[in-house]
């Protein structure tokens, strides 16, 4: 099995990844909230207009109100003096220098400024909280349509994917893989987008403002944009190796959950604690190995931040002390102060969206194994023009069938075979004769490699599954009970049973005796697959379940083989009833249901080697004879004494 996770590892990870592609796939779940995004669309845009029109107040209240040029001119109140702020271009807002100025009109023109400053930052933030939560909320939506989506895929998926593919991997589809793409379709998303449009905007106001300016300004930024790439690509595919192994965890814990018995029946508790410590080992490993890139990410963008910084501000000074120009811009403190506030503004968005961005890698790995279970095509298919299984009366045919699992290595060989309507049909072999593969080709299950088999003339390809499956009934020697009440169990194969007629059909299976003596009766809730029921008696639910759905064509794959004896004569009335009028093929391991049936058919490596009744075979002395007497026989020894006894 573990050669199999590797396997299966090895190959997730191999895969191509197409990060836009999967962007791409996941923006279609969500043009149906298209009027939502175009909401947090404009939001955006406001957000990023308060933010990026802060550093140009902050520059204005420097040169406008603070700088010694601003106040000398206020106080010569010269209306010919203007300000350094005015010199330097500076479009002042709130301030005017007349004649007759007094200073609390100044006071009151740059706490009017200082005010909108403010009421700008908390304007942001609350637009930023506000697309946050439309956003997530929308995720949610999405989130909810993915798994829906997964979980179909997963019911129409054949058997065939299933035997080959663990179960916990499946479900973390829809639990991690989901939970990843939830994290980063929320708030991450928003703010690569809007710290995009951020990066942007403030790019071009440094470049209207000074464009020698902002080429000093921005020079850090082609090694940022290294950086970025470099290490977002390394966490992509180390997220994509997290993912594949969180996967096996899932399985390794799902598997295990289930085999509890056998692990304490075989002692093997050590070997399995290694064997999903090993596990978990590798799932860590990947997981550090993406905080690694993710982490060292941050300070290094960080760190070129500060050097951008520190040459914004020492070329700025050094230009401002000299009294020069810088190509032909007029270099003032409150130039030096906005252009600072532009770079921390801009380096910011640059670190989350690099962050965020890292964060959408995992999410992009999620959506890959997401997006590539749902493409797995099932091996079995209605057809374009499958239509609906008429009403079954009843008539079976195996016109030289062959099947297999593996090409080239088949499991029935030539298989022909005729049951007519009510028939009952025993099929005996040793184990792997092809059994279960016979009956798994009637409600397509499987699919013939070559012949055809046709119920009522129809060939079972040319009609859809589920309503072929819906007239079809399977009793398995290890039916599987749900965490439900006893009388959903029962009601399980039809959703529209009334409470009596389940009744009727656990008497008719003679289960209503220990069901009565339930704590709650029918009602009783039921543990993880029927646990605190004997096997005799979860066996006694699945035959209600099958009567109940009133099937024509009735399939017991081993049905009693669980069963006492005693519990079988209790049912066999039952069966002789359940079956009546029903074409039924059994997988018979008791001598009883043999007895009574139509045709035994014996297989032997995917053939059918004889056929005939019980009694014309025993005559023949041949497979099925020495068959009988190693397997049946003491069966027929036990029902003599037990009629003896009686």
């Amino acid at each position: 099995m573990m050669g199999n996770r590797d396997f299966a590892f090895r190959t997730e990870a191999a895969k191509a990844s197409d990060v836009g592609a999967s962007l791409a796939r996941l923006w279609m779940r969500f043009r149906e909230h298209t009027l939502v995004l175009m909401t947090i669309g404009v939001l955006i845009v406001i957000s990023t207009y308060l933010q990026v029109t802060i550093p140009n107040l902050l520059g204005q209240a420097v040169d406008c109100y603070l700088t010694p040029a601003t106040l000398t001119a206020l106080a010569a109140a010269n209306p010919g003096a203007a300000s350094a702020g005015a010199a330097s271009g500076t479009n002042c807002w709130f301030v005017q220098f007349d004649p007759g100025a007094s200073t609390t009109n100044y006071a009151l023109g740059l706490s009017k400024l200082v005010l909108l400053i403010v009421v700008m930052y908390v304007g942001s933030s609350l637009l930023t909280g506000l697309q946050f939560f439309l956003m997530n909320s929308t995720g949610y939506y999405v989130l909810r349509g993915l798994r829906i989506d997964v979980f179909k895929h997963i019911h129409r998926l054949s058997l065939g994917y299933f035997t080959t593919h663990e179960a916990g991997d499946v479900m973390s589809r829809i639990t991690n893989d989901a939970d990843t793409i939830q994290q980063a379709i929320g708030f991450p998303l928003v703010g690569v987008v809007q710290g995009s449009l951020l990066v942007v905007w403030i790019a071009y106001n440094m470049i209207s403002d000074s464009p020698t300016y902002a080429v000093v300004s921005l020079s850090i930024v082609p090694i940022m944009y290294v950086a970025t790439t470099w290490f977002s690509e390394h966490a992509r595919i180390a997220y994509r190796k997290v993912r594949t192994r969180v996967g096996d965890v899932n399985a390794n814990l799902q598997e295990n959950l289930s085999a509890v018995r056998e692990a304490q029946a075989f002692n093997r508790e050590g070997q399995n604690i290694q064997a999903f410590s090993e596990s978990n080992a590798a799932s860590r490993d990947a997981s550090i190995e993406a905080v690694a890139y993710t982490s060292a990410l941050q300070p290094t963008l960080e760190a070129l931040g500060y050097v951008s910084i520190a040459l914004v501000a020492g070329i700025g000074a050094m230009v401002l002390l000299k009294g020069q120009h810088l190509a032909g811009t007029a270099m003032s403190f409150g130039l030096i102060v906005t252009f600072i506030a532009y770079v921390q503004r801009f380096n910011q968005p640059i670190s989350q969206i690099s962050i965020m961005w890292t964060n959408l890698q995992s999410a992009v790995a999620g959506s890959e194994r997401i997006f590539g279970f749902l493409d797995t095509e099932p091996d079995l298919k209605d057809r374009e023009n499958a239509a609906t299984m008429p009403p079954i009366q009843g008539r079976v045919v195996f016109d030289h069938v062959w099947a297999e699992y593996t090409p080239g290595q088949p499991v029935l060989r030539d298989v022909n075979l005729v049951a007519e309507p009510g028939q009952t049909v025993a099929i005996v072999g040793p184990t792997g004769a092809g059994k279960t593969t016979l009956i798994n080709l009637i409600p397509r299950f499987w699919d013939v490699t070559s012949g055809s088999l046709t119920i009522d003339g129809v060939d079972v390809r040319d009609v859809t599954a589920a309503s072929l499956r819906a007239q079809v009934g399977i009793v398995l020697q290890d039916s599987f009970l749900f965490s439900e009440s006893v009388l959903n169990n029962i009601r399980y194969g039809r959703p529209d049973a009334t409470d009596e007629e389940c009744v009727a059909a656990a008497k008719l299976a003679r289960a209503d005796s220990f069901i009565e003596r339930l704590p709650n009766g029918y009602n009783t809730l039921l543990g993880e697959r029927g646990s605190g029921l004997s096997q005799g008696q979860r066996q006694l639910l699945a035959i209600a379940r099958a009567a109940l759905a009133d099937p024509r064509i009735l399939i017991l794959d081993e049905a009693t083989s669980s069963v006492d004896t005693r519990t079988e004569r209790l049912i066999q009335k039952a069966l002789e009833e359940l079956l009546r009028g029903r074409t039924s093929f059994v997988i018979a391991h008791r001598l009883s249901t043999i007895r009574n049936a139509n045709q035994v058919l014996a297989l032997k490596d995917g053939q059918i080697i004889e056929r005939g009744t019980h009694e014309e075979l025993l005559r023949a002395r041949g497979f099925y004879y020495n068959l009988y007497m190693s397997q049946f026989r003491r069966d027929l020894e036990f029902a003599g004494v037990a009629t003896a006894e009686g």
